[in-house]
């Protein structure tokens, strides 16, 4: 890219980090209910795709690492939404399982979730098409040697 890109409106990871803070308040209204955050949310969504993983898993699906990952999953524990339990098959593997609190509220929160979207008039292509720009400029980020 030509040129110096230094005011602070040009800036892709400031207008992306900005675009982050949105959605979190974004859903705020919707998730408050349920005495979720945005990051619990992502990680229920997780569960819900497949509901007994390992912590390390998670994480790494999350891209949150255990500092940040064990002390969420222990307020969603104490919240009724999941239990961890040490793998039989190896005891240093804790797996996260979905409870059937959280199963129960997985529909309606999610047809809420979806409700919010409707709201950023977004055609499905045009949904599909950013998410692909997003998803391809996160994994050429993630490809970076940032040594």
């Amino acid at each position: 890219m030509e040129g110096n890109h230094f005011l602070l409106e040009e800036q892709l990871c400031f207008s992306t980090y900005a675009l982050s803070k949105q959605f979190t308040k974004f859903y705020r209204p919707v998730l408050d209910p349920y005495f979720l955050t945005y990051p619990q949310y992502v990680a229920l969504l997780a569960l819900w795709e497949e509901s007994n993983q390992s912590v390390q898993d998670l994480g790494l699906r999350l891209g949150l690492d255990s500092g940040t990952l064990t002390p969420m999953l222990k307020r969603m524990e104490a919240a009724g939404y999941i239990t961890r339990n040490r793998n039989p098959e190896d005891e240093r593997k804790v797996m996260v399982s979905l409870t059937d609190k959280a199963r129960e509220i997985k529909d309606e929160l999610t047809n809420k979730v979806s409700d919010c979207l409707d709201l950023l008039n977004l055609e499905e292509k045009e949904y599909f098409d950013l998410l692909e720009r997003i998803n391809a400029l996160t994994k050429t980020l993630g490809g970076i040697n940032n040594d």
